[in-house]
């Protein structure tokens, strides 16, 4: 069925590909999908081999990005005993922040900048992993304002320059799949809002999964990097299909690096919704369950091919403003000095609400994502597709903790028109919905989403 409605439309494309009439407003519909993935190495033990990887690229001088916890952990020691063997200099920063800010981004940058550095070793989770992308870019462009690559319309969205250094990523939770991916997130603190800098040019030279870095990692921090999985794989599987994707690039190189479900994103994202379903649940509740850990740090790397190429839609979205207004929430398990949100929880706490929002354009699509995570949708209905799918995900959401909804977070009904205000401008990843997303939507999810038990 999909390669005929390809070849349908390949046909009309190839007769109309120079007329600028072809849509109503000018503009001609993609037509395309370009796949890009950091290199992927994987096994227990692996990261062990950084120094010697950096040693193979004629590293010189290396910035090692980590944070305060994990700089005493076993993770990071292994890493400077691999630096130190073969006597690669590197200087260490450890002052990432959780969920980070362009602050910190600013002071990593800064530190860059004094160090002269010719490669990137970035050791930890999905901010560790987005603060070294951004200390390598903004080495590497000295004359760059701060907002010229960040996505419009908080920033400019200018193309990232290839000529970036080497960075190697070992990533140390099964989660944000930064390792993989072209994208940096932080939270922009004159507007409260989170945004993020997104091309390929900033993948990593290198991601790292060894499984065993997985061992220190902290139960909420686990479930949350989990449903982040989770989110990954389903909003990728249910995004807008790519040749619906507009406009077209008028170049190829500008081609953005979400692009919409797609063939090839699709057998990422759906193993990865399978390794999760038969995972999840264990490698939360049971820590030394290595092999639960390590399917789900694969699942994590899967599922961020998938979303790295296809993107996420409202979800993630929606879990901005959630970040980034956040009042005096703080998660057990993270940095009790800072008023927090993880990312993961961010992400899932709306996610029933978004799906069954999102079920009526696709019903297909969300049917065989429930089934893949474990949903029996043998009799199911099309009209039913957004129910299954939501309360598929409130039983995980129910066994594994997660609070009951915004307002457990320190959200009232006040505060939606902040939550919505904050989700507008997240027109990168809310253009991906499968359906249409209106303000008054907004609302009603953020609304549905309050308590979701």
């Amino acid at each position: 069925m999909f390669l005929q409605k390809f070849v349908l439309k390949w046909n009309t494309l190839a007769r109309f590909a120079n007329a600028k009439s072809f849509s109503t407003n000018g503009m001609l519909p993609e037509y395309a999908v370009e796949m890009a993935c950091s290199n992927i190495r994987y096994g227990a033990g692996a990261s062990a081999e950084v120094g010697m990887d950096l040693s193979n690229m004629k590293a010189k001088n290396v910035m090692v990005v980590t944070d305060r916890n994990l700089e005493r952990l076993p993770p990071v020691q292994t890493v400077r005993e691999s630096l130190g063997y073969n006597n690669i200099k590197y200087e260490i920063y450890s002052e990432t922040r959780v969920e980070p800010t362009n602050e910190s981004f600013q002071d990593a940058i800064d530190f860059a900048r004094k160090g002269n550095f010719d490669a990137f070793l970035a050791v930890g989770g999905g901010s560790v992993i987005d603060t070294c992308k951004a200390a390598n870019l903004y080495l590497c462009n000295p004359e760059a304002d701060f907002l010229d690559f960040v996505n419009a319309p908080i920033g400019k969205g200018k193309p990232v320059p290839s000529t970036l250094k080497p960075l190697i990523a070992v990533t140390t939770t099964a989660g944000t799949g930064s390792e993989t991916t072209g994208v940096t997130i932080f939270d922009y603190l004159p507007l409260k809002a989170k945004t993020g800098i997104a091309s390929r040019n900033l993948r990593p030279t290198l991601g790292i999964v060894d499984p065993l870095t997985l061992l220190h990692l902290p139960n909420r921090v686990a479930c949350y990097s989990g449903f982040d999985v989770l989110c990954h794989a389903l909003e990728s599987y249910t995004a807008i299909p790519f040749m619906e994707r507009m406009p077209r690039p008028e170049n190829p190189a500008v081609r953005p690096a979400y692009q919409g479900s797609n063939p090839i994103s699709d057998v990422w994202s759906k193993h990865a919704l399978t390794i999760t379903r038969n995972n999840l649940k264990r490698a939360v509740n049971h820590p030394d369950d290595l092999e639960a850990r390590s399917q789900m740090h694969l699942a994590s790397a899967f599922a961020a091919i998938g979303f790295g190429n296809a993107g996420v839609h409202l979800c993630h979205g929606m879990s901005y403003p959630i970040s980034g207004l956040v009042k005096d929430y703080v998660s057990p398990d993270y940095n009790k000095d800072q008023p927090l949100v993880p990312h993961g929880l961010s992400v899932v706490i709306t996610a029933p609400a978004v799906f069954r929002f999102t079920a009526p354009a696709c019903p297909e699509r969300h049917l065989e994502a429930a089934s893949a995570l474990g949903a029996d949708v043998t009799n199911a209905k099309r009209a039913d597709a957004g129910k299954i799918v939501s309360d598929l995900l409130l039983t995980y959401m129910d066994e594994l903790k997660i609070p009951d909804g915004i307002s457990a977070l320190g959200y009232n009904r006040d505060d939606i028109p902040a939550l919505v205000k904050g989700t507008l401008p997240q027109e990168r990843v809310t253009k991906l919905s499968p359906r249409k997303v209106e303000e008054e939507h907004l609302h009603q999810m953020f609304e549905e989403s309050l308590t979701v038990y």
